[in-house]
């Protein structure tokens, strides 16, 4: 038996995507050459990978314990590679970073010039992504490693070949202009007083703006949201216009700390932990084992230890 890890490749992809359209337009090959792989595929391992229902094919019994294998494969491969490389060169490896907004604005920076200044042979690039599409770019192998964010009452989804580190908890407040419901000077209020303002929330689809509405409705409420908006340097704007309040934690109101608002907090806890997602074993690849690090003390410098769930 010879595989190909081309044909792993695809073979991963496919069992991801779902079609050999969607494999190809990610691999950069056509249909037809996607088809060609998992078909020398088959031939080497001596069995069906795949089977046509209607117009399109699905993965064999074989076939998808094959792919879970060529995740395996490839990972130790690249884990392979980065190690032949530490032989030589340190940390030398590229690695690409996935962020979104609050994270590339009070986090990125810092990890830059810590890699830079610690591993200077760490060829360290980024991508923003859509923070609810993190886990997905790091299984793909979009990105190497990204950033993440958590909610206890809506909660990332788990698949086995993922790993979330905890790098820090984060407690929500509202942010509110200076005389907005009567709120002048900073104060702690019980959640259900703010049942008849004006929010500022993202899209009930996202987990953030899930999460929010899921603490309303706890309370018994539901909120009256005026402004959808997933931008929080927009969000943090609108609210120090006095047009409604934003749920806002600390790291938040570094994104637009020129506005002038007021954070009111919460009797009840309603929190986000900040995670760095990576795929599960990745560890042994001495590129992700050096940002791990470097993230971690970025993210909370005092932390000694984090928390794998």
């Amino acid at each position: 038996m010879n595989m190909s890890l081309a044909h792993l490749v695809a073979l991963r992809e496919l069992a991801r995507r779902g079609t050999m359209v969607a494999v190809a337009e990610e691999l950069g090959y056509t249909a037809g050459a996607v088809s060609q792989q998992i078909a020398a595929l088959e031939k080497a391992v001596g069995s069906r990978l795949v089977t046509r229902v209607g117009r399109n094919v699905v993965l064999t019994d074989s076939g998808t314990v094959l792919a879970e294998h060529a995740v395996k494969i490839l990972s130790a491969e690249q884990s392979a590679l980065d190690a032949l490389r530490a032989v030589h060169d340190d940390v030398a490896a590229p690695l690409l970073l996935g962020t979104f907004g609050s994270t590339a604005a009070a986090l990125l920076p810092p990890v830059v010039a810590a890699a830079q200044r610690k591993y200077p042979h760490l060829a360290l690039s980024s991508r923003e992504l859509d923070v609810d599409e993190a886990a997905t770019a790091v299984q793909r192998g979009q990105v190497d490693v990204a950033f993440g964010l958590d909610y206890p009452n809506s909660p990332m989804p788990r698949t086995p070949d993922i790993e979330m580190i905890t790098l820090r908890s984060e407690r929500f407040g509202l942010a509110v202009s200076s005389g907005a419901y009567g709120i002048r000077t900073e104060e702690t209020i019980d959640l259900r007083e703010a049942a008849e303002w004006n929010w500022i929330l993202p899209p009930a689809e996202t987990q953030f703006g899930r999460a929010v509405r899921i603490a309303c409705r706890q309370e018994g409420f539901e909120p009256i949201v005026r402004h959808e908006i997933v931008d929080t340097a927009v969000s943090l704007a609108l609210a120090g216009k006095g047009l409604g309040a934003a749920p806002v934690t600390d790291m938040m109101i570094r994104l637009n700390s020129s506005v002038p608002i007021i954070r009111v907090d919460l009797e009840q806890e309603i929190g986000r932990r900040i995670v760095l997602i990576r795929l599960a074993g990745s560890e042994t690849r001495p590129t992700v084992r050096a940002i791990t690090d470097i993230v971690r003390a970025a993210v909370d410098p005092a932390s000694t230890a984090a928390e794998k769930i």
